[in-house]
């Protein structure tokens, strides 16, 4: 987080209040980030009051800021091609909730920008401050080859990063299967070895971050219940998940679990990806 020179802020007329905005200026007071603010409008919708008034105001409270409007196919694709254009690091959005007969039949554009976007996107939830509130990390340790461990590095490092921002208090969730007698390997015949096996997965991150066992949430389940289910319990601010950005038939049948609790999470959503698939996307986008 401490890396992130430029973050791209979505600015979005018609809501009463610019959640995202307010958060970007939260991260940039610290990293002094260059903020780069984004108005999704074809041409004869013109905004450029809203963005000169905003550009003002934050340039005289000593931010480092430019604005556009741009116009690309639509809104998800606009986002990414000016977080390209701009080299931004982070995507800021506050998150707009679609409705169940709407995502019947259409991806929402906030799932969109999640599997597109090659770089970390913070969905804005809500206008609660992040100050001394828990920040939930969210790892599948059951994947363990090498690109999910410095996928599930980055979404520890990430949280431990916001919580020392809003003097908060780093958590990790895993969530792992139940038990199956005819399991091949005997590890996962039994809840308490399931349980061990995924602690002893997750020490690494308790000893590089320094999160005692009580922030330690190992439980048996679903993520996309337990996620937003352990978020409520702890009021987190922010909760760090991954996502595979699965598209096609496989993500219309199945989802990603980043997708899935996107609604049902009450906090702000940071969604990072791995390495492959960030570089597989800007390669996609550079055709």
């Amino acid at each position: 987080m401490q890396a992130i020179r430029s973050i791209l802020v979505v600015i979005q007329p018609d809501l009463p209040e610019q959640l995202a905005l307010k958060r970007a200026q939260l991260i940039a007071s610290v990293t002094q980030s260059h903020l780069h603010l984004l108005i999704c409008a074809e041409p004869a919708q013109n905004h450029a009051a809203l963005l000169d008034t905003l550009t003002k105001t934050l340039t005289d409270e000593g931010y480092s800021v430019t604005a556009q409007q741009a116009w690309q196919d639509g809104p998800h694709q606009t986002v990414i091609a000016v977080q390209q254009a701009e080299g931004c690091a982070l995507v800021i959005k506050q998150h707009r909730r679609d409705s169940l007969l709407k995502k019947a039949f259409l991806t929402p554009e906030d799932w969109k920008l999640l599997r597109y976007c090659p770089c970390p996107v913070l969905m804005v939830k809500n206008d609660q401050p992040w100050t001394g509130r828990a920040i939930l990390a969210a790892v599948d340790v059951g994947n363990s080859d090498s690109e999910h461990q410095t996928l599930h590095t980055g979404i520890v490092g990430h949280a431990s990063d916001i919580a020392r921002l809003c003097q908060g208090e780093l958590h990790v969730l895993s969530a792992h299967p139940s038990p199956m007698l005819s399991a091949a390997d005997p590890t996962f015949q039994l809840k308490e070895t399931i349980e061990q096996r995924y602690r002893e997965a997750c020490r690494r991150f308790q000893d590089e971050y320094e999160v005692p066992d009580s922030h330690l949430h190992i439980q048996e389940g679903p993520a996309d219940v337990l996620i937003p289910k352990t978020a409520h319990a702890l009021n987190a601010a922010v909760t760090v998940i991954g996502t595979v950005a699965r598209t096609g038939l496989a993500g219309a049948l199945m989802g990603n679990t980043a997708e899935v609790v996107l609604d049902s999470l009450e906090s702000d959503v940071l969604v990072l990806k791995p390495e492959d698939i960030i570089q597989h996307l800007e390669t996609l986008l550079q055709r």
